[in-house]
């Protein structure tokens, strides 16, 4: 019988950054190693999967939240980094670059997460400034120091998306 071929991450996937309305951000620790918070982020399943879909899937699966029902904005943002040498293996042989689409995901206020063990091990609320300090990665660091600017002067809607 013949051996599975490895199964390739695709170097293209989705950053999300979730917080509430008064800029408090959900960062979630990596299991693969202490120290390593982030935001919600993860590969495309599939070539055709939309970004929107991936976004949706990955907070569901990271954090047990349902994006559906908040909202969910595409930063029309794109990040191009060289992906670290300690995940290399998880790439095709040769690709060494990675191209992140971010997203935002705005909520009234601080929910209950539901981590998947297999890849992460804790989250904290904190607000926007001390979150962005405390990211491993510079393009998560940086959209995290956008919210001021994307969602800080919004005024707030009294209905049911919106507290």
């Amino acid at each position: 019988m013949e051996a599975a071929a490895p199964r390739y991450k695709i170097p293209r996937s989705v950053l999300v950054v979730i917080h509430t309305f008064d800029l408090h951000v959900l960062l979630i620790e990596r299991a693969q190693g202490k120290d390593l918070w982030q935001s919600v982020t993860g590969s495309l399943d599939a070539e055709d999967e939309p970004l929107r879909g991936a976004a949706l899937r990955e907070v569901a699966e990271e954090t047990g939240i349902d994006a559906t029902i908040h909202e969910l904005s595409d930063w029309q943002t794109e990040n191009r980094f060289e992906i670290f040498a300690r995940w290399s293996n998880r790439y095709p042989p040769g690709v060494i670059m990675n191209t992140e689409h971010v997203f935002g995901l705005a909520l009234p206020t601080v929910v209950d997460v539901h981590l998947s063990p297999r890849e992460h091990t804790d989250f904290v609320w904190l607000p926007y400034a001390q979150a962005a300090s405390k990211c491993f990665s510079w393009s998560n660091r940086d959209a995290i120091l956008q919210l001021p600017v994307r969602y800080g002067d919004r005024p707030m809607r009294r209905d049911s998306h919106w507290m």
